[in-house]
């Protein structure tokens, strides 16, 4: 994210984007099978997790860079959306935790209230 703001020069938009779209490929697959366990696969999982993916960014994003301009309304642009990346990160992490934990991989409970 940071080599293509600052060295490519690319957006803010750009540049957070194409890192939380590259992280989201590894991730799907580390969360589904390590950190929630879940075996299923399915277009419907797919679909919650890029619309988890996709909101979560929008959210956090989206809220950082106003944020972080207000709070360091004296920096340059440049150092501004450098410290937006940071907390937008920030912010995705914990939105995307829960999204996924509560959304996307969420367990199901059968009839005896175990997890399935």
């Amino acid at each position: 994210m940071y080599l293509f703001y600052n060295a490519f020069h690319l957006s803010y938009w750009f540049s957070s984007a194409s890192n939380q779209i590259i992280a989201a490929v590894l991730t799907f697959f580390l969360n589904k099978r390590v950190t929630f366990q879940v075996r299923e696969w399915s277009a419907k999982l797919v679909f919650f997790y890029i619309l988890n993916i996709a909101v979560c960014y929008v959210l956090a994003y989206g809220v950082a860079r106003p944020l972080v301009q207000h709070a360091f309304a004296g920096m340059t642009l440049t150092g501004q959306d450098n410290v937006a990346m940071l907390v937008g990160l920030i912010i995705y992490k914990i939105l995307n935790y829960f999204g996924q934990r509560f959304f996307v991989f969420q367990k199901k409970l059968n009839r005896t209230g175990r997890t399935e």
